[in-house]
């Protein structure tokens, strides 16, 4: 299950309406059932109530996943629970336990979903999910090198071949024809790159015949923090660049992980 995409898909279901002021309840869990309440029938003034009226300056509007809602009143059948802790509480669903990063905090009006701290959830979650999937992205990358050697004898220095040819890892295929050994999917990165990040080959070894990986958040601090480097050995490497991170990326032609980059953990 993917959190983000659930609780977007949760959030969406409100409509601006006019303002009032955000429901409360005596217990986190009359606000749980309530919610489940309004998801399964699609109420939308319930809702309303339920998160605020500024629901809109946490969440951008994506369209509403019907699946991902589907899923999240699945699983709260299939069992559901409430972790308090003083005066926080979070809504636990399902046989994996997820988490609706939407808190519940005590207030003087009672117990209410605490939307400023959804949206910093919301974004630690996409952050730690989108750099998952670019280690996982660049292990894919080692293995398409390796089978692009196999057939060319040679390493290939770029991710989508020219037009007609294959020079890169990733070419179009006629129905009939092998597979590239890249996917389309992470070879076109435009806009929002791959898992919200960009990917570039670099050059390994002194004679710049070998090649390795360098893949940098498209929005640092927003899609991801850290930048990674993967040699062909499957080493993965990471630094956290901060704000420079395009500018220091950019000037990075070479898989030499200096001070400040560290291995990562496999």
């Amino acid at each position: 299950m993917k959190p983000l995409p659930m609780l977007r898909a949760l959030i969406l279901l409100v409509l601006p309406a006019v303002a009032q002021a955000q429901q409360a309840f005596n217990t986190p869990e009359q606000a749980a059932e309530t919610l489940v309440t309004a998801v399964t029938s699609h109420d939308q003034d319930a809702l309303q109530q339920l998160l605020g009226d500024d629901w809109q300056s946490y969440f951008p509007p994506e369209g509403v996943d019907p699946q991902a809602v589907a899923r999240f009143l699945r699983d709260w059948k299939t069992r559901h629970h409430i972790d308090q802790t003083d005066n926080t509480a979070h809504i636990n669903v399902g046989v994996e336990n997820w988490q609706l990063p939407v808190p519940l905090t005590k207030t003087e009006a009672g117990w209410q979903f605490d939307m400023p701290a959804a949206a910093d959830e919301i974004l630690t979650r996409t952050i730690g999910r989108n750099e998952l999937g670019a280690i996982e992205a660049m292990h894919a990358w080692v293995d398409a090198e390796n089978e692009y050697f196999q057939q060319k004898k040679m390493w290939a220095h770029k991710l989508v071949s020219s037009e007609g040819q294959q020079d890169g890892l990733y070419w179009p295929v006629k129905p009939g024809e092998d597979p590239s050994p890249l996917g389309p999917a992470f070879s076109n990165q435009p806009g929002d790159g791959y898992h919200g990040y960009h990917f570039r080959i670099l050059s390994d070894g002194e004679d710049n015949n070998g090649v390795a990986l360098i893949a940098w958040p498209v929005a640092w601090g927003k899609t991801g923090i850290m930048s990674f480097m993967v040699d062909m050995q499957d080493r993965v490497y990471q630094a956290n660049l901060g704000a420079q991170t395009e500018t220091q990326t950019q000037s990075i032609t070479h898989f030499a992980p200096q001070a400040g980059w560290q291995a990562v953990d496999q």
